[in-house]
C-alpha cells in the first residue's frame, strides 16, 4: 500500500466500531471515575487504588495498540495482554468489595463490565486462533 493510500485509508479508519473497543474504552472511564472518587474520599489503599488504575486502564490500551499489530500473532499476544489486565483488575475490584470499598451495587456494575469485557476478549483470542491456528 502507498503511503498515501495508507493516509487516506486512516482519515476514514473508525476504530470505535467494534464492541471491544467500545466497552474497554467505556470500562476504563468508569475506573478513572472510580479511582477519582476513592482519592476524594479515601487514600488509605492508596497503593491498591493505583493497581486498579493501572490494570484498568491498561485494557483499552492494549486493544486500541492490538488494531496496529504486525501479526496475527501480534495481535492476539496484544488482546491476551488485555486480558491478563482484566483478570487483574477483576481480582482487585474483588479486593475492594470484599473489604467494603465497594457496596454490592458498585461492585455488582462494574464487575459485571469487567466479565463483559472478558467474554469479548475471550471469544476475540479464540477467534484470531482458530483462524490463524496460532498455539499459546
Amino acid at each position: 500500500m502507498k503511503s498515501e493510500e495508507f493516509a487516506s485509508a486512516m482519515i476514514h479508519y473508525n476504530r470505535e466500531g467494534g464492541p471491544l473497543h467500545k466497552k474497554s474504552y467505556t470500562f476504563a472511564v468508569r475506573i478513572v471515575k472510580m479511582f477519582l472518587h476513592f482519592s476524594e474520599n479515601n487514600w488509605s489503599l492508596q497503593a491498591i487504588f493505583k493497581q486498579v488504575l493501572r490494570s484498568g486502564t491498561s485494557i483499552s490500551a492494549n486493544v486500541h495498540e492490538s488494531e496496529f499489530a504486525q501479526s496475527a500473532s501480534d495481535f492476539a499476544t496484544k488482546l491476551h495482554i488485555a486480558l491478563k489486565e482484566a483478570n487483574e483488575t477483576m481480582n482487585w475490584l474483588n479486593l475492594l468489595h470484599d473489604t467494603g470499598y465497594l457496596s454490592d451495587t458498585e461492585f455488582e456494575s462494574i464487575a459485571t463490565d469487567c466479565s463483559e469485557v472478558i467474554a469479548l476478549l475471550v471469544s476475540s483470542i479464540k477467534t484470531i486462533k482458530k483462524n490463524n491456528q496460532l498455539k499459546y
